[in-house]
């Protein structure tokens, strides 16, 4: 396993994604994949499942400590102290006195950056969080975080895949020693037939899925979230740290990004990088 390291965070470059996996089969899948080797599991207050997440965890006999979970805050439920509330009922579904890292959801469109990570600031100094970071987040709103913060950011999660260019968000994160969490890193499987996918994989031996994220890990800073449910794919999408992406095929996946290339919106998205 490869870790990203970032202001002390220590973050499992492949992590289990379980949106919108709920109850049972978001707690078998959490138990498969850490059974599988995955030490790091993304959730998330909106999602419904964290105590799902917690189950797995706990039925996958692994210590606590041996685990990196992530969860977030919906983006309105950040001020008047609803933000630490809402980290301590994400602590009882989880069934845990912390969490590693606690995320801003989505940026909100109602607070100062001052007001949004003033509260994130105190879950972590009262230990609700070992440390802490944004979703959702452009370049610009990571630097207005990092002026308004006292505690260290850890991780900016984004929608990332080859079709959707981040450089200017990646340059961002990487100038503060944030790590960049990838969500929906696989672009919900439309590149797995791309002849530029395809042409790679064959030549490797290797699934579409895992040349893809194979590119993510290769990028510096970087860490993958793949929501997966059955035992193959969660098994396969770990099995990507025995082989390496040429220079020209990581080249040759950054030209597959396109303009419309985001999957993912919300009424709370920002005005993204262009």
């Amino acid at each position: 396993m490869h870790f990203i390291e970032a202001h002390g965070a220590r973050i499992p470059a492949i992590g289990l994604g379980t949106w919108p996996m709920r109850g049972t089969e978001c707690a078998r899948a959490v138990r498969t994949a850490i059974a599988a080797g995955y030490r790091h599991i993304d959730t998330a207050s909106i999602y419904g499942n964290e105590d799902g997440v917690g189950e797995g965890m706990r039925a996958s006999g692994i210590p606590r400590g041996e685990i990196f979970v992530t969860t977030k805050v919906w983006p309105t439920d950040i001020a008047g102290g609803a933000l630490e509330r809402s980290a301590e009922k994400s602590l009882r579904r989880l069934g845990t006195d912390y969490v590693d890292l606690l995320l801003i959801h989505w940026p909100s469109r109602s607070l100062s950056m001052a007001e949004t990570i003033e509260p994130l600031n105190a879950a972590r100094r009262r230990g609700l969080a070992r440390h802490i970071g944004v979703s959702n987040f452009t370049a610009e709103m990571v630097e207005e975080a990092w002026r308004a913060t006292r505690e260290p950011l850890a991780a900016n999660q984004c929608e990332y895949h080859p079709e959707l260019s981040q450089e200017k968000v990646l340059a961002a994160c990487r100038a503060h020693g944030m790590a960049f969490v990838s969500y929906t890193p696989l672009g919900r499987s439309v590149l797995f037939n791309h002849p530029v996918v395809r042409s790679i994989a064959e030549r490797l031996g290797r699934s579409p899925a895992q040349i893809i994220l194979r590119w993510h890990v290769q990028q510096a800073g970087v860490a993958a979230i793949p929501k997966a449910a059955n035992r193959s794919h969660i098994e396969a999408n770990i099995a990507i740290f025995d082989f390496e992406l040429t220079d020209t095929d990581m080249a040759a996946l950054f030209r597959l990004a396109r303009h419309n290339g985001r999957q993912v919106e919300s009424q709370f998205s920002p005005r993204w990088d262009s």
